[in-house]
């Protein structure tokens, strides 16, 4: 659904359209419009946003021709895009700005070693400290003895892809896509590092079915070579735009399934690709049931334990509210992956705008709309599915792995749920917490509907507990290392475990489980959340709740002797009989920190 509502020039609501220019002196996004396309690993930090009508899909508005292109299937070399394809973008801020659209490039003018901030050159400009950057990346350096190159398939501003095929080897005649990326055209350390980092990714995520499958990279004294997989059935935009803008339930099923698929299988391994958008989803052929390839990681980066992003990239329809608040992980990829169900069911975007910051201020504080056609026909199971997807809140949105137990999906073709990085993160906090939380935790897990307990058996059921139906460290660390790629050790997954050391001395029952990986803040997200808070305290009440003095209950908490705890824990303790309060009761579940309480003050 549109956000703009002005009259008389209603837009469509289904239209997949491209913002239109603003006349904001102060926005970074208006500068003059220019017909090539975003790069794929250094991108143009100033590319213009703009769209037009088109008379041959009154849903979708294309932007300016990007590049000249032979095919639409193959990864890209710095946008082997459709016309279609969304711009991106890659702001970079040293403090937070007074409009998300207004981004300041202070820290790359830092990082670069200029003394003003400015756009990447254009070709044939020179930077005058690009002479000085070391471009030598350690890649093989026999690309023409291995790989016969072909007719080039798709061009970008700082690069291009050809077919291609391997002259000897295990994989003699086989036809790949090369992207070549021009070493003249890295004219800052940022964009050396964005090649090197994407190579980094490539090569560690290898081996799952819907990812592109990575072969190699080469270098020589000119280019950069990295070779993938040849994928030839096109951009799932392209296969959007042809069924007219809208899917199916079942046919939206489908493709869900494997993109949450991929994305479960990246955060596992501690990656969060940062641009999910349909144009990086390729089919592998033209067969009707080809599977989705995802592409282009191009921005993607390691994020690691209890660590936080804050790069404000992406693509401005699909980026997450927290992205635009500089705070994020990869809970900011499940938003992107609603954005794109929501397009697949009603052939619209949730947040729409005129202008790129019209776009961030609708993700901002607009609701997406479910009241206007299809969505009143569509199953109220799609729509839950759908909203717990785009929660604003990336503590109460759904992870990827837990989208696939929904009962909109978990049904469809025998979907198996892989294993979650969530629950890791859940049982270190629960590892952690005094015993009077680990209680009221045990009783909220006991009110959880048969729905809620699918996922957890789900997860339990891969951490292979043993005969007697508990789990152990060895359990955990097994399955977790089953599932283990170079990326998972980058990004230090494996961290996760030390916490969880408690577990070499005793063994965890799934009814424990339960309480250790239920997430209290999506639960919290539920209408019937009070009906599950209320049920939990009779339950603590009974088996759990006992008479505490406040400052026991501060040291229960850990919190330290700068927090006044009298003035922060008074109505957390009944005056009756000195019994955690139903409020302290739902503040305890929540897991209280020393931070959080000085905000109360």
């Amino acid at each position: 659904m549109g956000v703009c509502t002005s009259k008389p020039h209603k837009p469509n609501p289904y239209a997949l359209r491209e913002p239109e220019a603003e006349n904001d002196p102060y926005d970074p996004s208006q500068t003059p419009k220019n017909p090539q396309t975003p790069s794929n690993n250094q991108r143009r930090k100033d590319d213009v946003i703009t769209g037009k009508q088109s008379p041959f899909f009154p849903f979708y508005s294309p932007s300016p021709a990007r590049f000249f292109k032979k095919s639409p299937a193959t990864p890209s070399a710095g946008g082997s895009k459709s016309a279609s394809s969304t711009p991106r973008r890659f702001f970079r801020r040293p403090f937070p700005p007074p409009s998300p659209a207004k981004h300041i490039r202070a820290v790359l003018a830092r990082r670069q070693g200029k003394k003003a901030a400015t756009a990447i050159p254009e070709e044939g400009e020179e930077d005058a400290g690009a002479g000085d950057l070391d471009k030598r990346f350690g890649f093989s350096k026999d690309f023409s003895s291995k790989l016969e190159m072909g007719e080039e398939v798709g061009r970008g501003h700082f690069g291009y892809t050809c077919s291609a095929r391997f002259k000897k080897g295990e994989l003699k005649g086989q036809q790949v896509a090369v992207k070549v990326i021009p070493k003249a055209k890295m004219t800052t350390a940022i964009a050396i590092e964005d090649v090197r980092r994407e190579v980094k990714i490539l090569r560690a995520l290898n081996g799952h079915n819907n990812l592109v499958q990575f072969y190699d990279a080469f270098e020589d004294q000119d280019n950069v070579y990295i070779v993938m997989e040849l994928c030839e059935g096109g951009e799932l935009l392209d296969m959007i735009l042809s069924r007219g803008g809208k899917y199916s339930e079942d046919d939206a099923k489908a493709v869900m399934v494997q993109i949450l698929n991929v994305v479960a299988f990246c955060h596992l391994q501690g990656v969060v690709h940062r641009d999910l958008k349909p144009e990086n989803f390729l089919y592998a052929s033209k067969d009707e049931n080809s599977e989705l390839k995802a592409i282009d990681f191009g921005l993607s980066d390691f994020v690691r334990p209890d660590e936080r992003l804050n790069d404000i990239v992406g693509s401005a329809y699909y980026v997450a509210p927290e992205v635009l608040h500089r705070s994020y992980t990869t809970e900011a990829d499940v938003w992107s992956i609603g954005v794109i169900a929501y397009i697949l069911l009603c052939g619209s975007r949730p947040f729409w705008a005129r202008t790129e910051s019209g776009i961030f201020k609708a993700v901002l504080k607009a609701d997406p709309s479910f009241d206007e056609p299809p969505w009143p026909t569509l199953s109220s199971e799609a729509k839950d599915f759908v909203k717990r997807l785009l929660n604003k809140d990336p503590r109460k949105r759904i992870s990827a792995a837990q989208a696939l137990s929904h009962p909109w999906i978990r049904n469809y073709n025998d979907v198996k749920v892989p294993l979650d990085i969530l629950i890791f993160k859940l049982m270190k906090v629960y590892m952690r917490s005094s015993s009077l939380r680990k209680a009221a935790l045990r009783a909220l897990s006991k009110t959880l509907t048969a729905d809620e307990l699918y996922y957890l058996r789900e997860q339990f059921a891969l951490l292979e507990p043993s005969k007697n139906g508990s789990i152990s460290f060895e359990n955990i660390n097994k399955a977790l290392m089953k599932y283990a790629t170079d990326a998972m050790k980058e990004s230090r997954i494996p961290d996760f475990l030390s916490s969880l050391n408690a577990l070499q001395y005793r063994r965890m029952d799934f009814e424990e489980f339960c309480a250790a990986a239920l997430s209290v803040h999506q639960l919290e997200a539920l209408d019937r959340w009070e009906q599950h808070a209320r049920c939990a305290y009779e339950l603590f009440e009974k088996d759990g709740n006992r008479a505490i003095v406040i400052e026991e209950l501060a040291s229960e908490l850990g919190l330290g002797p700068s927090i006044p705890v009298h003035v922060v824990l008074h109505d957390w303790i009944r005056h009756t009989d000195g019994k955690l309060s139903f409020l302290g009761f739902v503040k305890l579940l929540h897991g209280v920190s020393s931070r959080s309480l000085t905000k109360v003050q």
